[in-house]
């Protein structure tokens, strides 16, 4: 496993993003279980997509080679963090885990999220649990400490922008990669743009 990353907090000028970013730390200090806290946290991801915001283009930004996640706000302590994840067309990630609780609403385009089952013993083929499409405003609890191993990917011809709320610091925090054919698992860590 890979060592954790200092982390750096981040604060948002777009209003709606400071918002639900003190929100959030509201709910975190509320000690609700991960299962309430991740039903909230939607909630009100849903509510500012709803109302609707700008993000700055820098922050939508595509990259021509890979997905990208840029920080919108990362708590000091490391508690939580907003991202920006940008796919361009074409783009996806491997099937990978988060060690931590996830919500992602879509602020453009269309993602494609295939699931799979966490494997409970290493080293064995992993097992689909289906795939979903979520287009602009639709927000969904991506991923808990316990049910957590999906593949996402660029679904349309346009780039797809999802607002992605993490119990951590995503961009600091090793995660899991594995290979859905032989369950082998790999250690990374998806650094901030």
């Amino acid at each position: 496993m890979t060592a954790q990353q200092e982390i750096v907090p981040v604060r948002s000028e777009v209003p709606a993003i400071a918002d639900l970013a003190r929100t959030v730390e509201d709910l975190i200090s509320q000690g609700l279980d991960e299962q309430a806290l991740t039903a909230a946290v939607r909630t009100e991801l849903e509510r500012a997509l709803a109302e609707g915001f700008e993000l700055p283009a820098e922050q939508v930004a595509p990259d021509p080679v890979r997905y990208v996640m840029y920080p919108l706000h990362v708590a000091a302590d490391g508690s939580f963090s907003i991202a920006s994840a940008v796919w361009d067309v074409g783009q996806g990630t491997p099937v990978h885990g988060h060690e931590t609780w996830g919500v992602v609403g879509i602020y453009s385009g269309v993602e494609v999220e295939t699931r799979y089952e966490k494997p409970s013993v290493p080293d064995v083929p992993l097992v689909g649990q289906g795939t979903d499409e979520w287009g602009a405003g639709q927000v969904t609890v991506c991923c808990t400490t316990d049910d957590d191993v999906h593949q996402v990917r660029c679904g349309g011809d346009q780039p797809v922008v999802g607002i992605h709320v993490y119990g951590a610091d995503i961009g600091t925090l090793p995660r899991r990669s594995y290979d859905p054919e032989t369950g082998a698992v790999h250690w990374f860590t998806s650094r901030w743009a």
